[in-house]
């Protein structure tokens, strides 16, 4: 059977530091399990406030938590209040003086447990399996991810039998030491069976002090441009072709506008009751509005028609006696 390991644990010690940073030989199993307790309460009172991971650090007095989320206002309260309550329930878990931090994920697209965590609950409110997944995917390589990989497994689509869906863009090394690589999981847990959201994100490669790097800051702002959705065009400045027209008192028929820099093809001008009108402009390659009717032409009566032509006089007859053959 397949032997797979857990990206980061395989990267301790060489591109990635421990999550719990401690050492107690005599105590270790009370050490470690107060860790677990630590990391079950947290993510069981904040598990609506985007956590990413938890940090321990603990001496023989003191033990600080740090934690990462996208939400940090979510996880401070109003006021601190919810500071507070969580660091009196860690002091009754730890029976020491605990200090709580908490630090902002800035690129939650590039955070694989938040991917996974938003993959998970677009699953929960019914959303298309493979729908969410793709924009997870998109949104993780427009933010600068080298490669995103995302597997969901469980009854998809509330299908009679269980199966395994998986989406990769981009490179993902899970051999390659030096790839720092992010893993995340968590469950949906929908009407018709928990559904299980694994992902993974290579955010480039950490190379030793000499080398150029190609790492992506999780930490620096997004690129510019990244949440722009192009709306159509070749060049990203728009496209779509103009609505028509509308109604209007004026005259027939326009001409629809010509392309223009802006957006798509011009409408045709509005229909109304007089005769020819010219088309509104429209846009050239984005998505412009019609144009409207052009004035109606003044109505010029009708030319008065030509008089009939007088009949010609009739010749006169010749005086005196006429010959006629018999």
């Amino acid at each position: 059977m397949g032997q797979k390991v857990h990206p980061e644990a395989m990267r301790v010690g060489y591109i990635h530091d421990w999550k719990s940073n401690w050492y107690n030989e005599k105590n270790f199993s009370d050490y470690l399990i107060e860790d677990v307790n630590i990391r079950k309460h947290i993510f069981g009172r904040l598990a609506h406030a985007g956590l990413s991971k938890v940090t321990i650090k603990k001496n023989a007095n003191e033990v600080t938590v740090n934690i990462h989320t996208a939400r940090p206002g979510i996880v401070i309260g109003k006021s601190g209040s919810e500071v507070d309550a969580l660091r009196r329930d860690l002091h009754k878990i730890t029976d020491k003086s605990v200090k709580v931090n908490i630090l902002e994920v800035k690129r939650p697209e590039l955070d694989a447990m938040l991917v996974a965590q938003s993959v998970a609950e677009q699953l929960e409110n019914r959303v298309a399996f493979r729908r969410a997944m793709k924009r997870a995917l998109t949104s993780a390589m427009r933010s600068g991810a080298k490669g995103v990989k995302i597997q969901v497994s469980g009854r998809l689509g509330g299908a009679e039998m269980a199966r395994t869906e998986l989406y990769h863009d981009g490179r993902v090394p899970l051999h390659t030491i030096r790839a720092d690589i992010d893993y995340g999981f968590w469950e949906a847990r929908t009407t018709f069976g928990p559904i299980g959201v694994k992902c993974w994100v290579n955010k480039g490669e950490i190379m030793p002090e000499g080398f150029a790097s190609d790492l992506t800051q999780i930490d620096a702002p997004a690129p510019a441009g990244a949440d722009d959705r192009r709306r159509g065009g070749r060049d990203g400045r728009g496209g779509g072709r103009g609505g028509p027209g509308g109604r209007g008192p004026g005259g027939g028929r326009g001409p629809g506008g010509g392309r223009g820099p802006g957006g798509g093809r011009g409408g045709q001008g509005g229909r109304g009751p007089g005769g020819r009108g010219p088309g509104g402009p429209g846009g050239g390659r984005g998505r412009g509005p019609g144009g409207q009717g052009g004035p109606a032409p003044e109505r010029q009566a009708p030319p008065a028609k030509p008089a009939a032509p007088a009949p010609a006089p009739e010749a006169p007859k010749p005086e005196g006696d006429v010959k006629t053959d018999a």
